[in-house]
């Protein structure tokens, strides 16, 4: 499967239903909606996932939102859609890039470290600022685990 990545420019909010696959509440993603480089990643122009980077600082770039629809999962479209990403923003001087997931996100967890992300740090109790209350694997979220990529 091949997949083609493409900046959006067009009117974001028409891509909160995807990038809602990644966050339990579209409050919390309209708050970053419109921050950063949002990317749809297609085949067969059929979308089949979105990510979300903003910068943090000249050298280091944060994905804060990052999705792949079900019907594709388990297909690694999610490490070509890392892969494509990493070499867009390596070439663009960044050296870094950060990565959160809830402490409930075990899959998640275990993706981005078999894509080379290792853990950096905790933000105790981030998810309690969600309107709602979330679990996932019978865990409740509440720590946002930061994982960091070094490029090359």
């Amino acid at each position: 499967m091949e997949i083609n990545m493409y900046e959006q420019q067009k009117e974001r909010s028409a891509f909160i239903p995807l990038l809602m696959l990644a966050d339990e509440s579209e409050a919390v993603v309209r708050s970053y909606l419109e921050n950063g480089q949002l990317y749809t990643f297609s085949n067969a122009g059929e979308t089949i996932g979105i990510m979300l980077l903003v910068e943090l600082d000249s050298s280091t770039i944060e994905i804060k939102n990052m999705a792949v629809v079900a019907s594709v999962r388990g297909q690694g479209i999610g490490r070509q859609m890392l892969e494509a990403v990493e070499i867009k923003v390596g070439n663009s001087g960044y050296r870094t890039i950060l990565v959160g997931t809830s402490n409930s996100s075990i899959g998640n967890l275990i993706f981005y470290q078999k894509c080379g992300y290792r853990f950096e740090s905790i933000k105790k109790d981030f998810f309690l600022a969600y309107p709602e209350p979330f679990y996932e694997n019978g865990i409740r979220g509440l720590d946002m685990v930061m994982l960091k990529k070094e490029l090359v």
